[in-house]
């Protein structure tokens, strides 16, 4: 299991995937708001002047010197849905994340986001 306390040592560090292609930089973390605990990150990709964040799921994650190993492929995780880098993922466009990457999606009884930054 990951704990939050963890995942606050991991911003900054790169991402890579499982045969260690660099995928981008760790930005943020969302847990879900079910559970509190951490279930995807944010990572940012593209070129310095065009810098956007792609959605990973982190379970699974394992944590090196100075990176994270995601266990999905770079070209997987470079087309996830993505936001600028001073966005904020829309709560109807969440869903999406889930099912790129064949997630169940449950958003809360009263139609709650089922992640939440931190």
């Amino acid at each position: 299991m990951i704990h939050a306390a963890d995942v606050r040592e991991w911003r900054n560090r790169d991402v890579v995937d499982a045969e260690s292609h660099k995928i981008g930089v760790l930005e943020a973390i969302y847990v879900d708001t079910t559970t509190d605990e951490p279930a995807m990150a944010t990572v940012r990709t593209g070129l310095p002047t065009r810098h956007r964040l792609v959605f990973v799921p982190i379970e699974n994650a394992i944590v090196g010197p100075g990176y994270v190993r995601v266990g999905y492929v770079r070209t997987l995780v470079k087309q996830a849905p993505s936001i600028r880098t001073d966005d904020v993922l829309p709560a109807e466009q969440e869903e999406a994340v889930f099912k790129h990457y064949g997630l169940p999606y449950q958003a809360g009884a009263a139609g709650e986001r089922q992640l939440a930054r931190r």
